[in-house]
């Protein structure tokens, strides 16, 4: 996917996640979220928002804290995570290709990897605020989808502080059935190592449509199908939350 691309779905789903969450109100319980409430989910995404304009808008090198906001509530909070919002939205349209600034995961430049990266959280926690509402969840393009399958093995769990892992070297494939797109996943006591592929023979297989795996490998969901030894989905499921 282009950065274009993430940006058009970026402004969606951040558009489509206010409007839930206004219906929801800032006490509902967020049923995906454990724990949380509406007030939390929206304070989170729209720091998250600013952080991530911050360095785009002001060019910085280095991580910066994370700050949420404590005092925001109800039609405020909504308001001021529209705004949030907004800002991300025209600051990444308004961005030089190649601008330079901290990034945290592979990508062709920064400002694509902050178009995709912002796209994604998004609608993760779009599907969050519509949980909160009820009435169902607006649904993503598999190609979206299958992207952020791919953003999330092979850019999340690529990095140190993965907990995905086993004593002795395993194997599992991530398979999209709708797009085609399949991963071979190799755990061991080192992060894990995803290639795009079904390369060897797998111990067990996730596999469904890609927005139903995207939304259970962000734990979002349960697995749709699980082939082979089920307790590599289950150690997914206890230990791959990011």
């Amino acid at each position: 996917m282009e950065t274009a691309e993430f940006l058009e779905a970026l402004e969606t789903e951040g558009r489509l996640l206010a409007e839930a969450a206004e219906q929801a109100g800032t006490d509902a319980k967020v049923p995906t979220c454990p724990g949380w409430q509406v007030r939390d989910l929206l304070r989170h995404t729209g720091a998250v928002h600013r952080w991530a304009a911050a360095y785009v808008a002001e060019r910085l090198t280095e991580r910066r804290p994370l700050t949420e906001p404590t005092g925001l509530d109800g039609a405020e909070l909504v308001a001021w995570y529209r705004d949030s919002h907004r800002r991300l939205v025209g600051t990444l349209a308004g961005a030089s290709p190649d601008v330079e600034c901290w990034a945290f995961l592979p990508a062709p430049s920064p400002l694509a990897f902050w178009a995709r990266r912002q796209a994604h959280e998004t609608a993760v926690h779009r599907v969050d605020a519509e949980s909160a509402r009820g009435g169902g969840t607006t649904a993503l393009a598999p190609d979206f989808a299958t992207d952020g399958i791919d953003e999330l093995l092979r850019g999340f769990h690529a990095r140190s502080r993965s907990r995905v892992r086993t004593p002795e070297p395993r194997v599992l494939h991530v398979r999209a059935e709708d797009t085609g797109a399949v991963w071979t996943v190799r755990l061991s006591p080192e992060p894990p190592v995803t290639t795009p592929g079904a390369s060897g023979e797998a111990e067990c297989e996730l596999s469904g449509p890609a927005e139903q795996l995207y939304l259970a490998l962000w734990n979002r969901a349960p697995l749709p199908s699980v082939t082979g030894d089920q307790a590599l989905a289950t150690l997914w499921r206890e230990t791959s939350a990011v």
